[in-house]
């Protein structure tokens, strides 16, 4: 018993250093990001910068938050968040609980065409053909609709809904229960946990993704906040490049970019954590 507890114990210490270890090795990248983004020039064209700031300096950000057009563009891109999420959730659970169904005449073959749509990408073009037929460009459709049902979140709401019992719909049956009814009243109130695990995996691709943007949007009103600090970067480039001095390098406004751009998603994590890990393994394990 006692070797037992021995080997327990160096076992947990070993885990526990290795752990430290990992959560070491994905901090440094991020505190180096942040350590530039608060950095002087000179500093970081030395190569002096780690993990703590050299020269502290708020200048990428006040250029940054200084500009009127990124401020709108940042809460315009929280909206279309928003949106775009409660959208694709609303199309994910009304696509998910009927396949769940097993006596839902067609249901496998449907899934299979859902399933396709992970192995067979139709490319650009014929994507921008499709959207440009439908009168979509350079509006904000163009940004929520192409993308607003993952047949991968499909799977895993699917996989959640047929894991409740089924004693719960029947009873609901006998009760006069319509399938509506059993959809909002038993089957969403139980599948929180995948329901706020899949809200968070399509709310963190609408935040990030920036080529629906170059290739649908032409008008700077309807740019997302990443096209926005694209542009940015951009201009710093090339100011760089004809010469015109500036205390900031394109690094500052790269990693200012970066901090900015992961701030609401790690404020949102937060509250989503305690459903995260039941969310996906019982989707996956149920499936």
């Amino acid at each position: 018993m006692e070797i037992n507890s021995r080997s327990s114990r160096i076992f947990q210490l070993v885990s526990g250093v290795i752990f430290v270890l990992i959560c070491a090795l994905t901090l440094i990248p991020v505190l180096r990001v942040i350590a530039i983004s608060f950095s002087s020039k000179s500093a970081i064209l030395a190569g002096q910068v780690f993990v703590f700031p050299v020269g502290f300096t708020m200048e990428a950000y006040h250029k940054v938050f200084g500009n009127i057009n990124f401020l709108r563009s940042f809460v315009y891109t929280i909206v279309l968040t928003l949106g775009f999420t409660a959208i694709s959730m609303m199309m994910t659970i009304l696509a998910a609980y009927p396949l769940s169904k097993k006596g839902l005449k067609g249901g496998s073959i449907i899934m299979t065409l859902f399933v396709l749509t992970m192995y067979f990408d139709p490319g650009t073009i014929p994507t921008y053909l499709n959207v440009k037929s439908f009168g979509l460009i350079n509006t904000a459709w163009s940004l929520i609709i192409p993308g607003s049902l993952s047949a991968y979140n499909l799977i895993i709401m699917r996989s959640f809904f047929t894991s409740i019992d089924k004693s719960l719909y029947e009873s609901a049956y006998i009760d006069g229960c319509s399938e509506w009814k059993a959809l909002y009243k038993i089957a969403v109130p139980l599948s929180v946990p995948a329901i706020a695990t899949l809200s968070l995996f399509y709310a963190v691709w609408r935040w990030n993704n920036v080529s629906d943007v170059l290739y649908y949007i032409n008008k700077s009103n309807l740019y997302t906040v990443q096209m926005m600090l694209k542009q940015m970067i951009d201009s710093v480039k090339i100011s760089l490049l004809e010469g015109k001095t500036s205390q900031l390098a394109a690094d500052n406004i790269k990693a200012a970019s970066i901090v900015i751009s992961m701030t609401p998603m790690l404020i949102a994590y937060p509250f989503i954590q305690k459903y995260f890990t039941k969310g996906i393994m019982l989707g996956a394990v149920k499936g």
